[in-house]
């Protein structure tokens, strides 16, 4: 896991001992093999379509059945957060398919109706309880630790919903986000 590069590194103007501060701009890590789709046409709930067809395929080869669910789509309010969520969309993918793929971080800027929509994702203790979440937060840990705060505890079972948004920057919008709403962010 590599430090996000620094046009990216935002959590020194984001954190406060209350954790990350939100606006009306989100942002969604990706890989640089999925923008050009995305800007033509949004990002989709259940994100990557070439990986989940791969995942159905290996699965029926074995003899199991594969039922696709609906996911949201995943934002947090911290490009560096973004950027770690982008390094595993490359990493998963590149288990898939060969070539050459970047992290790519998206800010995603949502009128105020829709800005409302977006939710704590709650469904994240789920995450953290696996390696994959350890992992994360690791990195977590380290951007407060960078910042001169404290790593956050956060007890998975009794957290209040505030808590995944604002200490561990996970949120979630449940529909598709249009195009017009997305921009890479770049140096």
């Amino acid at each position: 896991m590599t430090d996000a590069p620094d046009f990216l590194k935002d959590a020194r103007a984001l954190l406060s001992e209350q954790g990350f501060t939100t606006s009306s701009t989100w942002y969604h890590g990706t890989s640089s093999a999925l923008v050009d789709a995305i800007m033509e046409q949004g990002l989709k709930r259940s994100g990557d379509k070439a990986l989940k067809q791969a995942a159905k395929e290996t699965m029926a080869t074995i003899g199991n059945s594969y039922s696709e669910s609906i996911e949201p789509v995943f934002l947090t309010q911290s490009k560096e957060l973004a950027f770690y969520w982008a390094e595993q969309t490359v990493r998963n993918r590149l288990v898939r398919f060969q070539g050459e793929e970047q992290p790519v971080v998206l800010a995603v800027t949502l009128p105020e109706e829709l800005n409302a929509k977006v939710k704590p994702d709650v469904g994240a203790a789920s995450l953290l309880l696996v390696e994959e979440g350890e992992q994360f937060m690791a990195y977590l840990a380290g951007i407060y630790q960078t910042n001169n705060f404290d790593a956050p505890e956060i007890d998975l079972m009794k957290a209040d919903r505030l808590e995944y948004l604002n200490k561990l920057g996970m949120a979630y919008y449940d529909a598709d986000i249009s195009a017009s709403c997305l921009a890479v962010v770049t140096d």
